[in-house]
């Protein structure tokens, strides 16, 4: 059969958007959707990342380099908006003449219902959108190993972000290249880690994530939210390779013109997770890059350089955090453009 993708406009579910802020209120347009996950960097400033998204209010935030539970700031995000999305006078997310990017993702369809497996059974209420792969759920804890969490991507995920949000505790990750035995911390340098706390040694399936009893992901009666992420042809990937050491680097196939890239290596410590996408500087070599894990300020370097290709990414750069010889990392990526058409039959 024919390569296809199944999400003929990749911009109608990610986009990233440049803004400068005015130190009042900002309506950002440019957006394409109303975003239900959205991501905000002070490009040339160490403020935290700041995330929100539609499940939770609209003043309260989450930073994905830090352990912070859920904080209410009403003058971050005041609203998300039709075409984009309105900010308040906080500095880290419109600060007076900063330049700012945003990553916004769509989900969309809203629910509520109650947890199962193992346990007392929970509350959580969702968005998702099945057609991109993606959804927002957020629920209770039980503290119960084998805890099922029903995510409605009517796909299995690849990929799943968590954050106790009623206390100071790390992000967890899980990705399939890694298997349910392995983890990551998303808001530091860690290589990866073995435990069953987290996902009960147990895959996700195609309508529950399955929780060990580790308080990170499933401590009782706290809220947590979860970021789930199915792959879909021509729109995402969430895969892994190993690093060349070489500035005729790594290829990685993507099967579409890149958007949005993170990138972590998993092998050794002390590497962040990698930020990258189509906007800064929207040209190649792209060698801007923000880290996930921390304030800094987005740094322009040749170590990181890579190519932003109409089929996947090429490492320029050399840099431990990207493309060491015989290193090993996993990866995220959403779509610019897909490399094929959406009919299954042809390809195009």
């Amino acid at each position: 059969m024919a390569a296809f993708t199944t999400v003929k406009n990749p911009g109608l579910y990610f986009n990233t958007v440049l803004y400068t802020g005015n130190g009042s209120t900002n309506a950002i347009t440019g957006v394409g959707f109303r975003p239900d996950w959205l991501w905000i960097k002070d490009r040339g400033s160490t403020y935290y990342h700041y995330l929100q998204d539609a499940v939770r209010t609209s003043d309260n935030v989450i930073f994905s380099n830090g352990t912070d539970a859920a904080q209410d700031y009403p003058n971050a995000i005041q609203s998300f908006d039709t075409d984009g999305f309105t900010t308040g006078s906080q500095a880290a997310t419109n600060n007076n003449s900063n330049n700012f990017v945003s990553w916004n993702w769509k989900a969309g369809t809203t629910g509520s219902g109650t947890t199962g497996g193992s346990g007392t059974s929970k509350a959580y209420t969702y968005s998702v959108n099945t057609t991109a792969g993606f959804s927002i759920i957020r629920y209770l804890g039980n503290q119960t190993s084998a805890h099922a969490i029903p995510h409605h991507l009517a796909d299995t995920p690849k990929f799943i972000i968590v954050k106790n949000l009623a206390d100071t505790r790390n992000w967890n990750t899980y990705h399939h290249s890694q298997g349910a035995t392995k983890y990551m911390v998303f808001n530091n340098n860690d290589a990866e880690a073995a435990s069953a706390s987290l996902w009960n040694d147990t895959s996700p399936t195609s309508s529950n994530i399955i929780l060990g009893s580790g308080q990170n992901v499933n401590q009782t009666d706290s809220a947590h939210i979860a970021y789930c992420f199915a792959e879909k042809r021509g729109y995402s990937k969430f895969g892994s390779y190993t690093g060349n050491g070489n500035t005729d680097g790594t290829f990685i196939y993507m099967g579409f013109k890149p958007a949005f890239v993170i990138v972590k290596c998993i092998s050794h410590s002390g590497e962040s997770w990698w930020v990258g996408d189509n906007k800064r500087p929207g040209y190649n070599v792209n060698q801007k890059a923000l880290l996930a894990n921390s304030t800094a300020a987005e740094v322009d370097a040749s170590y990181q350089a890579v190519d932003f290709l109409s089929n996947g990414i090429k490492w320029r750069g050399t840099n431990d955090r990207v493309n060491a010889s015989g290193k090993t990392y996993i990866f995220m990526a959403f779509a610019d453009e897909p490399l094929v058409g959406d009919n299954p039959a042809t390809g195009f």
